[in-house]
Order: structure tokens, then sequence, then C-alpha cells
């Protein structure tokens, strides 16, 4: 059974990586509140392909 509640599976994306022009994407999986965060995440996460950390924001 599954459990009901505010929580919800995001997948944030990384912003520079756009911009970069560089093949690939770097993608992570997170969760997140929705009652308590109810706009779009960012956070800093490692991005392999840049070899750096970079902003990650929630994609729909």
């Amino acid at each position: 059974m599954a459990k009901k509640g505010s929580r919800v599976q995001v997948i944030m994306e990384c912003t520079e990586h756009k911009e970069s022009g560089l093949p690939g994407t770097s993608r992570y999986i997170t969760t997140k509140n929705k009652k308590n965060t109810s706009e779009r995440l960012e956070l800093k996460k490692y991005n392999p392909i840049m070899k750096k950390m970079t902003v990650h924001r929630e994609i729909k």
C-alpha cells in the first residue's frame, strides 16, 4: 500500500550545462515537501561532465 503524503519526487537539471553547449545533461532525482516548498527547488550539486559544483533547478 502506498503512503499518502505531501512529499513528491522531483528532477533537478543543471542550469550552467545548458548554456555551455556541451553534449549530455546532468540530472538528479530528489524529493521535496510540496506544502513547505511550493516554488521550484534550487540546489548546488556536482556536475560530472563539467567536473564542478553547479546550480541545479527543478524541472517539470
